[in-house]
């Protein structure tokens, strides 16, 4: 595995970023990924620890000493071999996955870890850049029918497997694009469109049929999930005309804030604002596009989400942004002894942070909780321009508002970033599928029978039968689903788990 005393050698290299001042004049990609020698040295870095604990904090069980020593080696062909055997789009984890297998490194104990999505990206890029990623249609037909309802990263995976077995294969998408979050919810600076139409060009000369602005079942009016549909399709109808149905629809209902003043023109969920950005960068006309300009914007949860409107928000040149966490400001460095090999708690800044802080516009509050939505007066009524914060602490095992730490913050843009509580019940309701007590479809992931919901010949996959989730877990569950799809048509499957 990589070089036997590599990891004392050699010091872990973090990719490269192209400069601020320069990124913040557009939405493309700005990440200066490892040179060919470059992935050497790091490829060499992973030790021969003996239990590979990266391999389990995985979730696609990515074989990672395999493909790192591969690159050490310079058999770069091989090293895609391996990374493909597991992860159907690794162009898409080695972007924007956060990495757990590099929290779970041995390495990583007392040391940094091997840059293990940076060689994955490096690989992937390379593999692209030399022609080895090609269609792989079936050599046999079955004459099955599978219908994929939703085309993000679960439903992706899960369409190409089933393809690739001999299964005729329809992914319906609601929107006008496929992809899903990864279409709709990741900033293109993150991860630029074109990857996503890559792979499904290469899925349809593997026999997937994508049909897009179909919507299946129905969608609630007051609902702010985004969608194109042109043409609605009923549950039934999937039923009748397909031998099975795989949901992998997104958790796309976000999670509201029910305080005063909620229904002012200026708060918005975040992926009200997100999307539009996304659709006017592919071409597309919006009228009276949620933009930042000049504005004070306070976004309102500190995670990925919240990241990424804060990046969109200083690109569309904000006068002021301001992260809310209601958490405590964690620790800027975890207790390895006491977390290893698992996901740790600490202190993520990430690069769109580093980009509103050098524009000197920045500021992140941790512990803070919002009380109130504030109306303007005059030809702002109906407008918020503030709101009102107490912050918090927890006491006897839960949060408490903190007595005299009131404050007033100026607020024109607010975008509600605290999560995703369930997918749109009205595509679960049009099934009849069971949902669990978070309003998931429920089905369960065992290997026999996994996957399957209450309805004969309907499974799930993905956020929507796991909840908000990583793009990585979603291919996870796209690939068992599959392989469980099958097993169910055929009787057996050859498919990997």
């Amino acid at each position: 595995m990589g070089k036997v005393t590599g990891f004392m050698e050699h010091e872990r290299l973090e990719e490269g970023y192209k400069p601020v001042a320069e990124r913040l004049k557009h939405y493309k990609e700005f990440v200066i990924g490892l040179d060919d020698a470059q992935a050497k040295v790091q490829g060499a870095r992973c030790m021969d620890c003996g239990t590979p604990f990266c391999n389990n904090g995985c979730p696609v069980n990515n074989i990672i000493p395999d493909f790192n020593d591969l690159v050490y080696s310079g058999d770069w062909q091989n090293a895609i071999a391996v990374l493909h055997s597991t992860n159907n789009f690794p162009e898409f984890t080695g972007r924007i996955c956060p990495a757990p297998c590099e929290a779970a490194c041995v390495v990583n104990v007392n040391g940094d870890a091997v840059g293990i999505k940076s060689i994955e990206h490096a690989i992937i890029d390379k593999a692209w850049e030399n022609g080895w990623v090609k269609p792989l249609p079936a050599a046999v037909k079955t004459g099955k029918k599978v219908a994929v309802v939703g085309s993000g990263p679960a439903g992706l995976a899960a369409a190409q497997q089933l393809a690739r077995a001999g299964h005729s294969v329809t992914v319906f998408e609601k929107n006008s694009r496929i992809g899903g979050l990864l279409r709709y919810g990741i900033p293109d600076f993150k991860m630029e469109k074109w990857l996503i139409d890559r792979r499904v060009a290469q899925m349809e000369a593997e026999g997937v049929v994508f049909k897009t602005s179909t919507l299946v079942g129905a969608m609630p009016d007051d609902t702010k999930v985004t969608n194109d549909a042109k043409t609605t399709i009923s549950a039934d109808q999937l039923k009748a005309e397909f031998d099975a149905v795989l949901l992998t629809g997104g958790a796309e209902q976000s999670r509201d804030l029910p305080v005063p003043g909620r229904e002012l023109d200026g708060v918005h969920f975040a992926m009200e604002f997100l999307p539009q950005q996304n659709k006017v960068n592919a071409g597309d006309k919006l009228k009276n596009q949620l933009r930042a300009d000049g504005k004070h914007v306070i976004v309102i949860g500190g995670g990925d989400t919240g990241s990424d409107c804060v990046g969109t928000s200083t690109r569309h040149g904000a006068a002021s942004v301001t992260q809310f966490e209601v958490m405590p400001m964690p620790p800027e460095q975890e207790d390895k002894p006491l977390v290893w090999p698992y996901w740790p708690l600490k202190l993520r800044t990430s690069s769109s942070h580093d980009e509103s802080a050098e524009q000197g516009i920045l500021k992140r509050e941790f512990a803070i909780s919002t009380k109130e939505f504030i109306k303007g007066k005059g030809k702002d009524s109906g407008k918020v321009v503030g709101l009102k914060t107490v912050q918090v602490e927890f006491k006897g095992g839960k949060l408490t508002e903190v007595p005299g730490t009131e404050k007033t913050h100026k607020a024109d843009l607010v975008l509600l970033a605290m999560g995703f509580v369930n997918p749109v019940a009205t595509v679960l309701d049009a099934f009849g599928v069971d949902k669990d007590a978070r309003g998931n479809a429920k089905a369960s992931t065992d290997f026999t029978g996994g996957y399957a919901t209450n309805v004969d010949k309907v499974f799930a996959a993905g956020d929507i039968r796991r909840g908000q989730s990583l793009v990585v877990w979603a291919i996870r569950e796209g690939r068992q689903a599959a392989r469980s799809v099958d097993e169910y048509l055929m009787g057996f499957s050859d498919l990997p788990r």
